[in-house]
């Protein structure tokens, strides 16, 4: 699950809470409030951060497919106490129709997830009336009243019905946000890869699905995780090195004035340019100029392009740096 854009936005964010907090001691020039550091190199410290900072990551992945769980559980909790106000009143049944969804029961009883949500930092259940409020705006939606206007369905549209929950209630929703971010300050800045996977795993879900059916894995293969812990330790342990690179090509312009994050970008950056020579530079250039534009100032994206450019072109002709494709 646990793609490369992901793994290099938390990357920054490690290296960046590293340079501030725990592997740098302060210059004099530091203290002066130039920005200059001296590194006390710990990359295994760093690899770990970034391992349990991706962990969490995951986590957010179970914690929004067993939110739609709960808002289902506390459905067929109202359709109960309807059921026996009807029965008392002589009433029409209610329809089953949205708790006997298809999809939805699937989901709950996945084995994977059950298993998964033991580990989560939130527990829904524990939430109600966070999840009751969500629930209402379901049960206000269009989407809900479209859906029941029948009283049977086909699969796909059982599915579909919380795909188009998930996409209009749940994505952009300031409630949901507020309450993740008090138990992770980082979960909403994960929310926009999160989603999507969210969205493509229930698109995998079919009729024919068991509780065995898999759900994402919080790595796609191997590959991907030597990506991370390689692309951290190159980061840290080659600092000196791209810190020297970065300094030589910003001779016109006072490198201590460069923001912090920008040097860390950079720094990231161009341990990706150099340790992985079968990923295309440009690339790497393009996926961290997209991470100042959401991490760092307005300018840093050209600042940052013209920078990694300017440095690989040197690396390049002097023979320093080799693609292979």
């Amino acid at each position: 699950m646990i793609n490369r854009k992901l793994i290099r936005i938390k990357t920054v964010q490690v290296i960046y809470s590293y340079c501030l907090n725990e592997g740098r001691v302060f210059s004099d020039s530091q203290a002066a409030g130039k920005g200059e550091f001296k590194e006390v190199c710990r990359p295994e410290l760093v690899e770990n951060n970034l391992l349990r900072s991706l962990g969490t990551a995951y986590d957010l992945y179970n914690t929004m497919l067993t939110l739609m769980v709960e808002i289902s559980r506390l459905a067929l909790r109202s359709y109960e106490a309807q059921l026996n106000r009807s029965k008392r009143l002589g009433l029409p049944e209610p329809s089953r129709k949205l708790i006997d969804n298809r999809f939805m029961l699937q989901l709950e009883g996945n084995r994977q997830l059950q298993e998964n949500r033991q580990n989560q930092r939130i527990d829904w259940s524990n939430e109600e009336e966070f999840v009751r409020s969500i629930y209402n705006k379901v049960m206000d939606s269009d989407l809900y009243r479209e859906y029941m206007d029948t009283n049977v369905s086909t699969y796909e549209e059982d599915r579909e019905f919380w795909r188009k929950v998930y996409r209009h209630i749940i994505i952009d929703n300031d409630s949901i946000d507020s309450m993740l971010e008090d138990f992770n300050l980082y979960w909403n800045d994960d929310r926009f890869i999160i989603d999507t996977f969210v969205l493509k795993t229930i698109n995998r879900f079919k009729e024919d699905s068991t509780d065995e059916h898999p759900l994402l894995p919080e790595f796609r293969n191997e590959e991907e995780l030597e990506f991370a812990r390689k692309l951290v330790r190159q980061s840290v342990m080659g600092a000196e090195y791209y810190r020297s690179l970065i300094a030589e090509s910003t001779r016109n312009w006072d490198v201590e004035r460069v923001p912090v994050m920008d040097r860390v970008i950079m720094q990231v950056a161009l341990a990706e340019i150099t340790s992985f020579p079968t990923i295309p530079l440009s690339v790497s250039i393009n996926e961290y100029i997209e991470i100042a534009k959401s991490y760092s100032t307005p300018n840093s994206g050209r600042y940052i392009n013209a920078t990694l450019d300017n440095i690989s072109k040197k690396l390049i002709a002097e023979h320093k740096l080799t693609k292979s494709n």
